[in-house]
């Protein structure tokens, strides 16, 4: 009896023994076969659609006053895009203007020379000058005569002589009073003048250039990718008031290993597909390449069995038009080292 039992004991362990060797030997037999006949996944490398977005601002600190264009509008270049209303650049302008008026209106008077009745007033003095030399002339003729022929005494003749002499003075004076009053200005007040009417109008020329900037407009073609503030809020100097998406500007950017780029050299076509447009593959071009950068002190951390891979960036332009590609979409090809 105990026979028995030892001999079904064995029995069931072989039997056990056999089972496990089976599954064992079986699931080998599966890994090697799925090893031989599966294929290998292949390997992608992903970038992303871009484009030239540029921010529109201007130099005119003011309050947003109306936009005249919506988020996703295309636009054409020197199309306007918003107004930006600014009290005190207008305040400004009316200052500037109403100096330039006062130094054109000072210039003008000093252009127009000396007033009509001023110069009529020295040319009275001018005669007055020459009747009172004509008298003293002769009064000095005769006490020169008398005086020749002892009637009187020197000191007579002498007073006249000088009292001719200050009348012909006198008319010399009158006379280049007369000769100021009809020529006017000076040379000098006139520059003087003029150089004031040019700082006048280039006052208001500041101003009105700030002014163009409250109306501001497209550079080129393109879509109204964002707008930031809202119609009645204040925007600073040069603070962004919306960005412009270039029409046409699409570029795709891909990030390899330095170990690619033999395959990806400037210049090479290769298609890549894009999943938001229906998997549509589209053929492109290598224009740019560029290292990505490092640290200033770097050196390989591999000293042997391998290296270190540097990263490049990459740009492909589309070699056609592609409807409905946008930046942000993703773009993916397969691995040219797989």
């Amino acid at each position: 009896m105990q026979n028995d039992n030892i001999t079904r004991e064995k029995r069931a362990n072989r039997t056990l023994l056999l089972t496990m060797a089976g599954i064992v030997i079986a699931v080998t037999v599966i890994a090697v076969i799925g090893f031989l006949f599966m294929n290998r996944p292949d390997s992608y490398i992903e970038g992303q659609v871009e484009g030239t977005n540029i921010r529109i601002s201007g130099k005119l600190p003011g309050r947003v006053a109306e936009f005249y264009v919506h988020e996703g509008d295309t636009v054409h270049a020197g199309d306007t895009l918003v107004h930006i209303h600014s009290s005190l650049v207008e305040a400004k302008l009316g200052q500037a203007q109403a100096m330039q008026e006062v130094a054109s209106s000072q210039n003008r008077k000093i252009d127009a020379g000396t007033r009509q009745q001023i110069i009529h007033a020295a040319a009275d003095l001018v005669e007055q000058a020459k009747a009172a030399e004509t008298i003293t002339k002769k009064t000095y003729d005769r006490m020169e005569r008398l005086y020749s022929e002892g009637v009187i005494a020197e000191q007579k003749r002498d007073e006249a002589k000088a009292a001719y002499d200050a009348a012909v003075a006198s008319r010399n004076a009158a006379e280049s009073q007369l000769s100021l009053a009809r020529a006017g200005a000076q040379i000098e007040d006139k520059q003087a003048a003029a150089a004031l009417v040019n700082a006048a109008a280039s006052g208001v020329d500041e101003v009105n250039a700030l002014l163009e900037d409250s109306y501001l407009t497209a550079p080129f073609d393109g879509t109204i990718d964002q707008i930031y503030p809202e119609v009645g809020e204040l925007v600073a100097t040069g603070a962004p008031v919306m960005s412009l998406l270039r029409t046409g500007d699409r570029h795709i950017v891909f990030n390899v290993r330095e170990e690619l780029l033999a395959d990806l050299p400037m210049g090479r076509q290769f298609k890549v597909m894009i999943p938001a447009l229906g998997k549509k593959e589209i053929e492109v071009t290598v224009y740019y390449i560029r290292d990505m950068g490092s640290y200033a002190t770097w050196r390989s951390t591999k000293s042997t069995g391998s290296y270190d891979s540097r990263t490049f960036q990459i740009k492909a332009r589309p070699d056609q038009d592609v409807p409905g590609l946008r930046p942000g979409m993703s773009a993916i090809f397969e691995d040219p080292g797989k």
